[in-house]
């Protein structure tokens, strides 16, 4: 567990969206409302889930810790003749392009990158957070290539400031719309860039390096 007081945390997405906004979103590959989306279609996607919201009057839905997933399958960058990697590692909040994206804790940028593969990140930035004398990373993946201009390695940052918007399918590794955060204890020497999905052997070891963020943002 990490011990970090809740009202010592922010949401890490819009802060004018309340927590009664929220809606839970399953696309794991046990619920069959999405057996018949186009995995390779980010336009599908993103009318599934506006649909969801409209009907449930919600602003923004998020999930996804751990959870089994097929889209993966229709990227080479997850799937190979070796391994299948399809458990997602972090939470996912979908929502437009150009939401705003804010830090979760105090912190420094770590490191910034564009990963271009499809399927992947696209634009993503690495805070590092110092909890008890040791440090603690948040990663959030799929922003817009404009939030990568104008930042700085080592800049600070402060708890709920803004950092970032989200990008469209165009950059965000062919996505519909929505942040990919996720927690890290130890970046493995990676910049950038960490593993946010993983085959079902390797969870043990993810697990216990990225923990799971919901507790921490009052969203279980």
């Amino acid at each position: 567990m990490i011990s970090i007081p809740k009202n010592e945390t922010s949401l890490v997405v819009d802060p004018s969206v309340t927590l009664d906004d929220y809606l839970p979103l399953d696309l794991s590959v046990n619920n069959p409302e999405i057996a018949n989306i186009n995995a390779s279609s980010s336009e599908d996607w993103e009318r599934y889930i506006n649909q969801l919201l409209q009907k449930n009057d919600k602003k923004i839905a998020y999930g996804g810790y751990l959870e089994k997933r097929n889209i993966y399958q229709r990227s080479t960058y997850f799937k190979d003749a070796a391994n299948n990697r399809n458990i997602h590692l972090g939470v996912d909040f979908w929502m437009d392009a150009g939401s705003s994206v804010h830090a979760f804790l105090d912190g420094v940028i770590h490191s910034f990158q564009d990963n271009q593969n499809y399927g992947d990140y696209g634009p993503t930035i690495v805070l590092q957070h110092s909890i008890n004398g040791k440090s603690l990373y948040s990663l959030y993946g799929h922003l817009s290539r404009e939030s990568l201009k104008n930042i700085a390695i080592g800049q600070e940052v402060k708890r709920g400031e803004k950092i970032a918007e989200l990008g469209d399918a165009n950059v965000n590794g062919d996505y519909a719309p929505h942040l990919h955060f996720q927690l890290i204890r130890d970046l493995e020497g990676k910049k950038g860039d960490y593993p946010g999905v993983c085959t079902e052997e390797e969870v043990p070891k993810f697990q216990a390096n990225c923990p799971n963020p919901l507790p921490l943002l009052r969203l279980l």
